[in-house]
């Protein structure tokens, strides 16, 4: 019915069915007790926010977290002092158990192979530095677009895969990359005049530079297909080590600049950097002064970390994660994002990572239609239909039309995280990020009691927050 979830038409039909046997069993005040129950509970199905949350939904979510208090679930500690067995500094929640393991591709590349033993989820991680728009013809930005569609569309026939991430993350510049590079290039017999002048300029370089870096997550199943054999490791490495050439050959043709896997040290690496954002300098100097450094997978997480309704405090950094609640209605431009994953000088670090789900093309055809229907009923149930019902009808119209064209059709998410180095500068991050995503026309809601998640959710991990939940998707979509 309109206004109502599946849950609230189930309360009201079960109230009605209910409340009529009580009657008929001459049980009035409990008939009237009980449809009062089941009118208040209807009505807390039907009272929603700006992000589409019921107040059932809220209220759950504030029950969860006091559960999770109550627990001391929400305070983590590691290190040699710690209650973790190992007494090393392993990743904190939903990736605790995941290990690491490193193998070969096809073009003779190494690459990290992230395995989560709970679902049977391996993922590889990709790295690149985009090339970016400036002084970039459009036609060449449409065909960067075309191209990243086609690479979409490629997901939903990779056998086995699952989930997709894409992570933007900008940060300060060190200084000592660039320098490592000049000194490499530098010619032995360089006027000094040129010497002086290039190591000036390096020098100057760092105070205010930033660098932006990509990562692309790309999360198999340990099955082929439903109910087929679980692989172990080695067999999925196999398996992918044929497959990543392809995957990252493609991606190079859609300004995500060169692709290729991340080792098992550079993964770690990067972890443990999100997690301790004062070790980038450190990683940065070691590597200029040729020293490779060793991280094992048990060291990257933090030593101590606290989640809050609203925050979350990890060694000597704050951080608050949103998730997109609402997608931009208007036709969506290949410059939307450019403002929310441009560098911030006020953010330590910011994060933007869009999260993608393949749909099954068996059931994507179905899903379109009824997308369709839905629309369509939409419009004609009004006396006049709005411009937005007409929009969303020649919308759903024209998915149908791609669908049936061979596109694939996915789920899509969005997180951002940004991190200071305090928790007073935590409001100004705040606005900082919530005007950004503003200027996207996307609405972004605060993690609210799952910031430890979704900060998870936000690094190249490949966690799939769905297959995490302690309710089941259909559960969460009638509430």
């Amino acid at each position: 019915m309109a206004g109502l979830s599946t849950a609230g038409t189930v309360l009201l039909i079960g109230g009605v069915v209910g409340g009529i046997l009580l009657m008929m069993l001459n049980l009035w005040l409990v008939a009237l007790g009980f449809e009062a129950v089941i009118l208040v509970l209807i009505a807390l199905s039907m009272s929603k926010n700006k992000h589409g949350r019921t107040l059932i939904e809220r209220i759950l979510r504030r029950a969860g977290w006091a559960n999770t208090v109550y627990a001391g679930a929400n305070v983590y500690r590691a290190g040699p002092v710690s209650r973790v067995p190992s007494g090393t500094t392993k990743l904190p929640g939903i990736s605790a158990r995941s290990t690491i393991t490193e193998h070969v591709d096809g073009y003779g590349r190494p690459f990290a192979l992230l395995e989560v033993p709970q679902k049977h989820h391996y993922t590889v991680v990709f790295s690149s530095e985009p090339d970016g728009g400036g002084m970039v013809d459009q036609e060449h930005i449409n065909r960067w677009v075309d191209r990243w569609a086609h690479w979409l569309g490629m997901l939903t026939d990779e056998p086995g895969l699952t989930a997709a991430s894409v992570t933007i993350e900008t940060a300060p510049d060190s200084g000592y990359r660039l320098a490592r590079k000049i000194e490499a290039r530098m010619a032995d017999n360089a006027p000094a005049f040129a010497r002086d002048v290039i190591n000036e300029t390096v020098q100057m370089l760092p105070t205010g530079a930033t660098v932006t870096r990509a990562y692309i997550a790309v999360t198999f199943k340990a099955s082929v297909r439903a109910g087929g054999r679980i692989r172990n490791a080695q067999e999925v490495a196999d398996d992918l080590a044929a497959r990543l050439p392809n995957l990252t050959l493609s991606l190079n043709d859609t300004g995500a600049g060169v692709a290729a896997p991340l080792t098992a040290q550079q993964l770690c690496e990067v972890i443990r950097v999100a997690y301790d954002p004062a070790e980038a300098i450190l990683f940065d100097r070691a590597h200029a002064q040729g020293v490779a450094p060793e991280l094992d997978w048990s060291e990257v997480g933090p030593q101590a970390a606290d989640t809050f309704w609203d925050s979350y405090h990890h060694n000597n950094s704050w951080s608050k994660s949103w998730a997109m609640s609402v997608p931009p209605r208007s036709t969506i431009q290949a410059n939307v994002l450019q403002a929310l994953i441009a560098p911030n000088p006020e953010l330590v670090r910011k994060r933007v990572t869009l999260l993608y789900r393949p749909i099954d093309p068996a059931r994507a055809a179905q899903m379109v239609e009824n997308d369709i229907n839905t629309a369509t009923f939409n419009a004609s149930s009004r006396n006049r239909a709005t411009a937005r019902d007409t929009r969303e009808t020649r919308a759903a119209q024209a998915t149908a039309a791609e669908e049936a064209d061979g596109a694939g059709l996915l789920n899509f998410g969005l997180v951002v995280t940004a991190t200071v180095r305090s928790r007073g500068e935590l409001d100004e991050a705040e606005a900082i990020i919530e005007n950004l995503g503003t200027s996207a026309r996307i609405r972004l809601e605060e993690a609210y009691g799952a910031q430890d998640s979704t900060f998870a959710a936000g690094l190249p991990l490949g966690v799939v927050i769905p297959d995490h939940l302690a309710l089941p998707s259909t559960v969460r979509n009638a509430l």
